[in-house]
């Protein structure tokens, strides 16, 4: 599954640790979602959403095999 996590982030210029503090997640866990080696549960994936000003939809997206 892909992601914006890290290109809104650094926009921001935040930190994963600064990300992962407004989010009450650790930083080890901002940088495994942004690599995608770790999907975030939905009550973060829309803690995530609104911080960012966006949906959940524009901020991950299904690539072909996890269609399946």
């Amino acid at each position: 599954m892909k992601n914006r996590v890290r290109a809104l982030r650094t926009a921001l210029e935040l930190s994963q640790g600064g990300l992962g503090e407004q989010l009450g997640v650790s930083r080890q866990t901002v940088n495994a979602i942004e690599a995608g080696r770790y999907l975030p549960s939905l009550p973060l994936a829309l803690r995530l959403a609104r911080f960012f000003d966006t949906t959940v939809e524009a901020l991950f997206e299904l690539e072909a095999e996890d269609e399946r």
